[in-house]
């Protein structure tokens, strides 16, 4: 029966606590802190890259823009159903007809049912998902950098690596700073992409899809006001950093 008081507190944490009982079975905490770190380092990743790319004008970059934008504009659940019926595990899922025809595997996979390989999946999922808002910041910033630094570095020899660290990525810093942080924030209170793709099964469950599952499968509304509370604190934490580094740059400035 539900309890109150710290109790809720304890409760919860004990959920959080590693639970061995498998090779790839690791606790929420642990869940939640790789899935949000490892996801949000491939969204800035990939959107610097996307950036990089879009930087240049190009024959079809207005169409390649539109393509990258997709994912942050589509409607979850599509993108989901989407995902979920390429990842089918049954034979005639579209990833395992793809691979057993071409020869990569002999029996279908379960993607989203493998501990491990369903952890990675939401992982890449959720770069997939949001690296187009990271693209788009880096990219207002790299338009906003002055030329001139850049023909003064080809005036001295400089290649095309040497000027990408000696002036886009000090350029890029604080932007790259701000999406991580924001990222890192949103990624951590997430529910719908997991909760869409396995229900939080298979070694996914993340702290948010955890306060669900306490509030409104187990009717247990004490553990899970607890774990909200844990979530907020958390959060509140990395707002203060990002307020931080929002207010360094400005006195910098």
């Amino acid at each position: 029966a539900p309890s109150g008081g710290w109790s809720n507190y304890t409760r919860v944490f004990q959920d959080f606590a590693f639970k061995f009982q498998g090779p790839n079975n690791l606790g929420a905490a642990v869940t939640s802190v790789v899935y949000s770190f490892s996801a949000t380092i491939l969204t800035v990743f990939i959107g610097l890259i996307a950036a990089l790319l879009l930087n240049r004008p190009f024959k079809g970059r207005g169409l390649t823009r539109a393509i990258f934008l997709f994912p942050y504009v589509a409607p979850i659940v599509s993108v989901a159903f989407v995902w979920r019926w390429i990842l089918d595990p049954r034979p005639s899922g579209v990833l395992n007809d793809l691979l057993m025809r071409s020869g990569a595997i002999e029996m279908p996979l379960g993607y989203l049912s493998t501990r491990g390989l369903a952890l990675l999946l939401v992982i890449f999922f959720e770069a997939w998902r949001y690296f187009p808002f990271a693209m788009l910041m880096i990219l207002a910033r790299l338009q906003a950098i002055d030329n001139t630094l850049y023909e003064a570095a080809d005036v001295d020899g400089a290649n095309a690596w040497q000027k990408f660290v000696a002036i886009t990525l000090p350029e890029l810093r604080f932007v790259l700073g701000a999406i991580f942080l924001l990222r890192l924030m949103w990624t951590f209170n997430k529910f719908d992409d997991i909760f869409l793709l396995t229900g939080g099964g298979f070694g996914t469950k993340v702290l948010p899809v955890l306060t669900y599952e306490f509030s409104f499968r187990l009717f247990d509304f004490g553990r899970g006001a607890a774990a909200a509370m844990i979530l907020l604190t958390i959060l509140i934490v990395f707002m203060l950093i990002y307020v931080r580094v929002v207010m360094r740059n400005v006195d910098e400035q």
